[in-house]
C-alpha cells in the first residue's frame, strides 16, 4: 500500500525541480566554426561553449552524418580533430552540437543547436598532368613562335595554391642551341623558340616538364608543391627545303676521240640533302663547251653522242667541259625545281689520225689549216757555203696535230741533189722548223749548178703516213779566197800591269791573194779570253796593252789570243797569239784563317803556325815570308819562329793573373813580311783564351754567424751569409751553400750569385715551418761553401739562431671541471654549482672562460631555447644559478653548457680559444605535474548476456609529466551510477574494479566486471576513475575522468542464417564479419553460432546471433540491418556467397514454425488432386518422355565434350548445341535471379552464387516476414545415382578456382536409362 504513496510523492518532487531547473543555451559564436584541412589529428578543433543560470555541470556532445570528425571532452566541451579533413572531399558540412544538464533529474534538459564547419583550403596537393605519355609530331619548317603541343596539369587547391605554372626542366640532346629551343607560356602551350633542322640538328627531341603551383600555406609553412615530371616527345619531319649534292666535289674522266656514240665516261651521283626524303634525282647537261658531243642519262651516266676530235680542242687543253645539273622528282616546300649543277672535265685523248703537212710559215705565226699546206718551196744559198749552213730565204713549218708519240714524224731529203744537202731536225714532234742545210760545201758550186733541186720527205714515225716537198735552191757567187798568216803561233811577253798603249807587237801581217775589196785586209781579235786586254791596230795589225789593271800576272799568266784578218768579201784567216806577263812585287802575303786559341792554366801550351801565303811569282823574294812577333802586354810570355811562323809559350799561364776583365783573352800580333822591293807585309792576331780551372777555395767573410727569429713566423728571412772563390769563371767560381746540424731540417737556405766569385745564402723559414720556443729556443748550424770542385772541397762557417718567444699557445680546459651536475627544479637550489678550470702554458697567458652556448634537451630532442636563462658562467668559470624558480624538469631535463677558454693576450695570429667543452647538467625532477587522462575516440558498449566477470569492459590511460616515483600512477573507482534511459540515477558499487598497467609512460586502467549485470536495465554505467601519482616525498596529485559505459537491449539481438555448417561459420567469421562491419558502419558483437535443427525446417543450417552497435550506444534494429545489407551490394554479394540466407529476429523465425505446418498440409491436400491429373496425362507422356531422354543421353556426351573451365555467353539446352537467351537452361531449372536481385553480370560467380541453398528458399529482405513454400528435401540416401548429374557434377574446377555446382533436378531422371 506504500508504493503509490511513495510513486506519487516521487513525481511530485520530479515535477517541482525540473520547473525549477533551467536548460542551457549555447554561446552566441556557436553557430559556425573555420578549421584548415591540414590542422593533425588529435589537434584541438574548437570548444563547445554554453552557459547554464542554473551553473550546474554540463555534458557536451556532437551527432550528426559528420561527427565521426571529431572528438569532444564532454565534461570541458573541447572538440579534437579524429579523423582528417580534405577541403577538395568536403568543404563545407554541417554537425549538431548538444549540452544538457549534468544534473541528476535533469538531464532530459538536452539543447541542439546545428553548426557549420568551413574547411580552409591549404596547398596539400601537387599539380597533377592530365595525362603522363606525350608524343607529337612536326615539321623542321615551322615558323619561329608557333605552337608545338599543348599540355593541361590541374591543381585541386584553390587561390595561389592551385595556379599551375609550368616548367621545362630538360631538353634532351642537351646542346647549346637546344636549351632554349622550346618555350613554354602560362597556359601549358609549348612553342617554337628557334629554328629547326632535320639534318643539321637533330630528329628528335624530349622535353622534361613539369608543373608547380604558385605556393601556399601547409602546415603554416609556406610551400611550392610540384608535380612529378612528365616527357614529351617531339620528332622532326624532315622537309623538301635542301637542294641536292653532288657525293663528289670534282668529276673528271678521260675518253679516246675515236670512241664510238654511246660510250660511257663516266658516272656521276648526287643525293636529296633532305636525309628524311631521299627524293629520286634525273640528271642533265644544262651547258657544254662542245655541244652535241656529250650525253647524260637519267641514272648519271655520261655517253658520247657525237664525233670527237681531240685536234678541235687544242686551245682548250683538249678538255670538254660539261656542266650537269641534278633535278630531285618534286619540287620543294617552295614551289620550285630542287636543282645543283657542277662542271665535269672530260679530256679527249689522242689517236693517230692525221699526217706531217708542210707550210709556207715561221713558228709562232703560222696557222695550221689544210687549205695552207704547201708542196713547193724556194730558197737561196752561196756557193761553197761552208757545211751546215742554212738555205737562206725558205720558210718550212712541218705540222703533225697528233699528239704524243703519234704526233712524231722523220725528216728526210731526197731528188737528184741530196747528196749536197742535208735537212734539220731529222726528227720532230708536233710542229717545227726545217731548215735546209749545206752538207756537201765543195758539190755547192756556182760554176756547176746555179740552180739545185731536193725533196723533203716528212713521214709519221707510227703510222709511216708521209709528205712531200719540193725545195728549188739558187746559188749565189762569192769570194772563196781568205786572208793567210805565216804561222799558226806566235809566242809574246810583256810585264803585267803595264800601261796602257804598250806594244806587245807589231810585226805579225796576213796575206790574200785576192786584190780589190777582196784582197783589203782588216785586223782584229776575236772575242775570248784577253780581248778586253789587248786591243790590236785593225790597218797595221799592231797589238798594245787595253787595260792595265786587268793586267794581273796573279789572276792569269798568260794568254792566247786570236787575231783575225777579214777581206772585203768577208772571207777571214786567223792565227794564234800566246802572250806570257812578266812578274812584279805587288802582292802582299795573306794569311789564311783566324786563330782562336784555347788552353787551359798551369798545365796547357800553345803551339800554333800561322798559315800566310804570298801569290806573287814562287821562289822568288816576291814571295819569300818572314814572321815576327810584335810587343804587346803578354808578348813576352810567347815566341814565334820567323820563318815556319810556328808559335809557342815561354812557360805555365795563369788565368788569375790576366786581367779579370778580358776573361782569360791573351791577344798577340804576328807581322808577316816578304822579302821583295818594295816590302810588303801583313798583320795578324792570335786569340789564347786560358781556360780558367778550379784551383782555388770559396773564402767566408765571417767564420761565425748570430741570428735571431720569432717563433711560429713561417717564411720569416732569418739572415745572410757571403762567400768569395777566386776562380774568374762562372763554372769555377760558382757558390753553394748547404746548412747542416740539429733542427737544420726547420731552415731553408738559397742561394744566390753577386758576381765577380761573390754569392749570398739566405738563410728563411719554410712557409710551412714555424720554430716553436717551448720545444727548442735556440739552433746551432755549420754552413757549408763549396763549388763544382771534383775532389769535394769546402768551406765552412758556424751560425746560431736563437728563438724569440711569442705568446702562442691555445688555452685548454680542464676535463676534471666539466664533469656532470645534476640541480633540482623548482627553485630546489641557488649560488655556485660548478667551477670549469682554464690553463695555458704561456707565461704571459691572461684567460677568462666564456659561455658559447646553451643546449636545452628533453629526453633527448632539442626544445630550443627554453633553459637559456636559467645557468651563468662568470670569466673565471664559477657557475651560478641565475633563475632558480624558472628550471622545470618537465620542459628540460638536460641542460648542456658550452664553454671555451679564451686567452685575451695571445699574439693576433693565432688562435686564442680552447676547444668548446661541454658541462652537463641533469635537471632533477620534482613532483609538480598531475596525472592526466589521454583523450580516447573510445565508446564503451556493454552486452550484459555476453560479458562474464572478470572480463574488461572499458579501458581510461593517463601519464605523468614527472618521472620515477613523481610520474608513476595508480588508477582506482571513485564511483559507478547507472543511469537509465528516463535519466534516473542509481548508485552501483562493488560492481567495477580497475587494475594499472603501463608501457613506454603510458598507463593504462583496464575496467573488469567483478559480477554479473541485470540484462533488463537499460541506459548507461557511469563510472569515475581516479588517476593519482605516488610520490616518494610530499603529497600525491591525481585526477579524475567519467566513462559512460552503454547498455544493449536483448530485444536488440538480430539472428543470421547460413546455409553452412557452424564449423564453417565460424571458420569465415573473420570476412563475415567485415563485410557486415562495411555494411553497417557498427561494431558487431557476436553472441553464438549454433546448428539449426532439422526438425525446424529451417531454411539454413546454421545461425548467428549477433548486436551491431554504434558508437554512441544505439544499436540497429532488423529492419534497419536489412535495408543497410541491401544498400551496400558488395557486402550483399559477398555475404551471400558466405552463406547468408535469412535474416531475422529470433521470436520472428521461432513463430515461422506453425505456420510452416500449415503450408505443409495444405500443399498435400493439393499434391492428391495433382497425383490424378497426372495419372489421366501419364500415357500421353510416355512417348515423349522416351525421346527427351534420348536427348538427355546425348546432352551427357556433349557434356562430357565440354572442355573445363569453359563458360559460353548464354546457358545451354542439353542434346543441343542451342542457347537461351535468358541464360536459363529449362531442363535443368536454373534460374537467373535470386533474392529478387536481377544479375548484372556475365560472370560466372553470380551464376555460382545462384545454386545454393537459396534456390529453393527464397528470401526477400524487403518482406522478411513473407515465406515462400519450400519444396520438399529429398535425402541423399533416397536417391539412386542420375548419370546425367554424375556427368555435370564431374566436370574440373572453373575459371574462378571454384569447384563446379551440382545440378540436381527432379524433372530431369535418366536413371532409368
Amino acid at each position: 500500500m506504500a508504493l503509490p504513496w511513495l510513486s506519487c510523492l516521487l513525481l511530485f518532487t520530479l515535477t517541482v525541480s525540473a520547473a525549477a531547473n533551467v536548460a542551457p543555451t549555447f554561446l552566441a559564436n556557436m553557430s559556425r566554426v573555420n578549421l584548415p584541412e591540414d590542422l593533425p589529428v588529435g589537434a584541438e578543433a574548437f570548444w563547445l561553449a554554453a552557459q547554464d543560470r542554473d551553473n550546474d555541470p554540463l555534458t557536451y556532445g556532437i551527432s550528426g552524418q559528420f561527427a565521426y570528425f571529431f572528438n569532444v571532452i564532454p565534461t570541458t566541451g573541447e572538440v579534437k580533430l579524429a579523423s582528417p579533413l580534405d577541403y577538395e572531399t568536403l568543404y563545407l558540412f554541417t554537425i549538431t552540437i548538444s549540452v544538457n544538464d549534468s544534473s541528476p533529474g535533469f538531464s532530459h534538459l538536452q539543447v541542439l543547436r546545428t553548426m557549420q564547419v568551413i574547411v580552409e583550403d591549404r596547398n596539400d596537393n601537387a599539380p597533377v598532368f592530365q595525362n603522363t605519355g606525350f608524343s607529337t609530331s612536326i615539321n623542321e619548317t615551322l615558323p619561329v613562335g608557333s605552337l608545338v603541343f599543348s599540355v593541361l596539369a590541374t591543381d585541386p587547391d584553390t587561390g595561389s595554391a592551385g595556379a599551375v605554372v609550368y616548367h621545362i626542366e630538360e631538353v634532351i640532346p642537351s646542346t647549346g642551341d637546344s636549351q632554349h629551343l622550346f618555350e613554354i607560356f602560362p597556359n601549358g602551350s609549348i612553342v617554337l623558340n628557334g629554328s629547326l633542322s632535320y639534318n643539321n640538328k637533330s630528329a628528335f627531341y624530349q622535353l622534361e616538364l613539369k608543373a608547380c603551383d604558385s605556393g601556399g600555406t601547409y602546415n603554416n609553412i609556406f610551400i611550392v608543391q610540384c608535380s612529378s615530371p612528365v616527357f614529351l616527345s617531339i620528332s622532326v619531319i624532315d622537309q623538301p627545303d635542301l637542294d641536292p649534292q653532288f657525293v663528289r666535289e670534282f668529276y673528271s674522266a678521260s675518253v679516246a676521240e675515236d670512241a664510238p656514240q654511246g660510250t660511257s665516261v663516266l658516272k656521276v651521283e648526287a643525293v636529296d640533302s633532305d636525309k628524311g626524303i631521299n627524293d629520286p634525282v634525273t640528271y642533265s647537261i644544262s651547258n657544254s663547251t662542245r655541244p652535241g658531243w656529250f650525253n647524260i642519262g637519267l641514272d648519271g651516266v655520261i655517253t658520247v653522242s657525237g664525233s670527237l676530235d681531240r685536234e678541235q680542242l687544242l686551245d682548250e687543253d683538249e678538255e670538254v667541259k660539261v656542266q650537269v645539273t641534278a633535278t630531285e622528282m618534286h619540287p620543294n616546300i617552295y614551289g620550285q625545281e630542287a636543282k645543283v649543277s657542277i662542271w665535269v672535265t672530260l679530256t679527249v685523248t689522242d689517236v693517230n689520225d692525221h699526217k706531217p703537212e708542210f707550210y709556207n710559215c715561221s713558228l709562232p705565226a703560222c696557222t695550221f689549216t689544210p687549205q695552207e699546206a704547201q708542196v713547193n718551196f724556194t730558197g737561196y744559198v752561196d756557193e761553197h757555203a761552208s757545211t751546215r749552213i742554212p738555205i737562206d730565204d725558205l720558210t718550212m713549218v712541218v705540222y703533225d696535230p697528233d699528239k704524243g708519240s703519234n704526233g712524231t714524224f722523220l725528216l728526210t731529203v731526197a731528188g737528184p741533189d741530196a747528196a749536197a744537202f742535208s735537212v734539220s731536225p731529222e726528227r720532230a714532234a708536233g710542229s717545227v722548223d726545217v731548215q735546209v742545210l749545206v752538207r756537201a760545201p765543195e758539190l755547192v758550186d756556182y760554176e756547176t749548178k746555179t740552180v739545185m733541186l731536193v725533196q723533203v720527205m716528212a713521214t709519221d714515225s707510227v703510222s709511216g703516213n708521209a709528205s712531200v716537198a719540193l725545195v728549188t735552191i739558187h746559188l749565189r757567187d762569192i769570194n772563196d779566197h781568205r786572208p793567210t798568216f805565216p804561222q799558226s803561233l806566235y809566242n809574246l811577253s810583256v810585264q803585267e800591269h803595264s800601261a796602257n798603249g804598250t806594244v806587245v807587237t807589231n810585226s805579225i801581217h796576213a796575206f790574200d791573194p785576192d786584190t780589190g775589196e777582196g784582197g783589203r785586209i782588216t785586223y782584229s781579235l776575236l772575242p775570248g779570253s784577253g780581248a778586253d786586254i789587248f786591243a790590236v791596230d785593225p790597218d797595221t795589225g799592231t797589238v798594245t796593252v787595253r787595260n792595265s789593271d786587268l793586267l794581273d800576272r796573279e789572276q792569269q799568266a798568260e794568254y792566247y789570243l786570236t787575231l783575225q784578218a777579214t777581206d772585203g768579201g768577208n772571207l777571214s784567216g786567223s792565227t794564234t797569239l800566246h802572250v806570257v806577263l812578266l812578274d812584279i812585287n805587288d802582292n802582299s802575303p795573306v794569311v789564311s784563317g783566324s786563330y782562336n786559341i784555347f788552353v787551359q792554366e798551369e798545365e796547357g801550351d800553345v803551339f800554333v803556325t800561322i798559315q800566310a801565303q804570298d801569290n806573287d811569282q814562287p821562289d822568288t823574294n816576291n814571295s819569300r815570308l818572314h814572321f815576327s812577333l810584335l810587343p804587346g802586354p803578354y808578348s813576352h810570355n810567347f815566341s814565334v819562329d820567323p820563318d815556319k811562323g810556328i808559335l809557342r809559350n815561354l812557360g805555365p799561364l795563369d788565368r788569375e793573373a790576366i786581367e779579370p776583365t778580358l776573361g782569360g783573352r791573351i791577344v798577340l800580333t804576328v807581322l808577316v813580311a816578304d822579302c821583295g822591293v818594295p816590302v810588303l807585309s801583313t798583320e795578324v792576331n792570335v786569340t789564347i783564351n786560358v781556360e780558367d780551372i778550379n784551383d782555388n777555395l770559396p773564402i767566408f767573410n765571417q767564420s761565425v754567424y748570430s741570428f735571431s727569429v720569432k717563433e711560429r713566423d713561417p717564411g720569416e728571412l732569418v739572415g745572410v751569409v757571403k762567400a768569395w772563390d777566386a776562380d774568374q769563371t762562372e763554372a769555377n767560381n760558382r757558390i753553394s751553400f748547404s746548412l747542416s746540424g740539429s733542427g737544420a731540417n726547420n731552415f731553408v737556405l738559397r742561394g744566390s750569385l753577386l758576381g765577380s766569385g761573390w754569392a749570398e745564402g739566405h738563410l728563411w723559414l719554410p712557409s710551412d715551418v714555424s720554430l716553436d720556443y717551448e720545444t727548442q729556443a735556440a739552433y746551432n748550424l755549420t754552413v757549408s761553401a763549396e763549388n763544382p770542385d771534383p775532389q769535394g772541397k769546402e768551406a765552412t762557417a758556424k751560425v746560431f739562431v736563437a728563438v724569440e718567444d711569442v705568446n702562442d699557445e691555445a688555452p685548454t680546459l680542464d676535463s676534471a671541471s666539466l664533469r656532470g651536475i645534476r640541480v633540482a627544479e623548482n627553485g630546489s637550489q641557488h649560488g655556485l654549482v660548478a667551477q670549469v678550470i682554464a690553463r695555458d702554458v704561456d707565461t704571459m697567458a691572461q684567460l677568462e672562460v666564456q659561455l658559447v652556448n646553451v643546449i636545452c634537451t628533453k629526453a633527448g630532442v632539442n626544445v630550443g631555447s627554453l633553459c637559456h636563462g636559467w645557468f651563468s658562467v662568470l670569466a673565471n668559470g664559477s657557475v651560478f644559478i641565475r633563475q632558480s624558480e624558472a628550471i622545470d624538469y618537465e620542459t628540460c631535463d638536460l641542460v648542456t653548457l658550452v664553454v671555451r677558454a679564451c686567452d685575451l693576450t695571445t699574439d693576433p695570429r693565432f688562435l686564442a680559444y680552447s676547444d668548446n667543452g661541454s658541462l652537463a647538467i641533469t635537471i632533477e625532477d620534482m613532483n609538480d605535474n598531475a596525472p592526466y587522462f589521454l583523450p580516447a575516440n573510445k565508446t564503451f558498449v556493454i552486452i550484459p548476456e555476453l560479458v562474464v566477470p572478470n572480463q574488461q569492459v572499458a579501458s581510461v590511460q593517463a601519464r605523468d609529466d614527472d618521472s620515477g616515483n613523481n610520474g608513476a600512477i595508480l588508477f582506482s573507482i571513485l564511483q559507478v551510477d547507472f543511469i537509465t534511459k528516463d535519466g534516473a540515477t542509481t548508485p552501483f558499487q562493488g560492481f567495477f574494479r580497475v587494475t594499472t598497467s603501463s608501457e613506454a609512460n603510458v598507463f593504462t586502467g583496464s575496467i573488469e566486471l567483478v559480477t554479473n549485470l541485470d540484462s533488463t536495465l537499460q541506459g548507461a554505467y557511469q563510472v569515475t576513475v581516479q588517476a593519482q601519482d605516488t610520490p616518494s616525498v610530499g603529497p600525491a596529485l591525481e585526477a579524475k575522468i567519467t566513462l559512460d559505459l552503454f547498455t544493449v537491449d536483448q530485444s536488440l539481438r538480430v539472428r543470421l542464417q547460413f546455409s553452412m555448417t557452424k564449423e564453417e561459420v565460424g571458420a569465415n567469421m573473420d570476412e563475415i564479419t567485415a563485410a557486415l562491419v562495411q555494411a553497417t558502419r557498427t561494431t558487431v558483437y557476436v553472441v553464438s553460432i549454433q546448428d539449426i535443427e532439422s526438425t525446424a525446417r529451417a531454411r539454413g543450417r546454421s545461425y548467428l546471433d549477433a548486436y551491431f552497435v554504434f558508437s554512441n550506444g544505439t544499436a540497429l534494429t532488423l529492419d534497419e540491418l536489412s535495408v543497410m545489407i541491401r544498400n551496400d551490394q558488395d557486402s550483399l554479394m559477398q555475404l551471400l556467397q558466405l552463406g547468408l540466407v535469412v535474416l531475422g529476429s529470433q521470436e520472428s523465425q521461432e513463430s515461422d514454425l506453425p505456420k510452416l505446418l500449415i503450408g505443409v498440409t495444405t500443399g498435400l491436400g493439393v499434391a492428391l488432386l495433382l497425383v490424378i491429373v497426372l495419372m489421366t496425362t501419364a500415357l500421353l507422356c510416355t512417348r515423349k518422355s522416351y525421346h527427351r531422354k534420348l536427348r538427355a543421353v546425348k546432352a551427357a556426351k556433349e557434356a562430357r565434350k565440354t572442355a573445363a573451365g569453359v563458360m559460353p555467353l548464354a546457358s545451354a539446352i542439353p542434346g543441343t548445341n542451342m542457347y537461351t537467351t535468358e541464360r536459363a537452361n529449362p531442363m535443368l531449372n536454373l534460374p537467373t535471379k535470386d533474392l529478387n536481385f536481377e544479375s548484372q553480370s556475365s560472370s560466372s560467380d553470380l551464376d555460382h552464387m545462384s545454386l545454393n541453398s537459396l534456390d529453393d528458399n527464397s528470401v526477400d529482405l524487403e518482406k522478411d516476414k513473407e515465406i515462400t513454400k519450400n519444396e520438399p528435401l529429398h535425402s541423399p540416401m533416397e536417391l539412386d545415382t542420375e548419370p546425367l548429374g554424375v556427368v555435370l557434377s564431374g566436370r574440373k574446377m572453373d575459371r574462378g578456382g571454384q569447384h563446379a555446382l551440382p545440378f540436381t533436378n527432379a524433372g530431369l531422371d535418366t536413371t532409368d536409362l
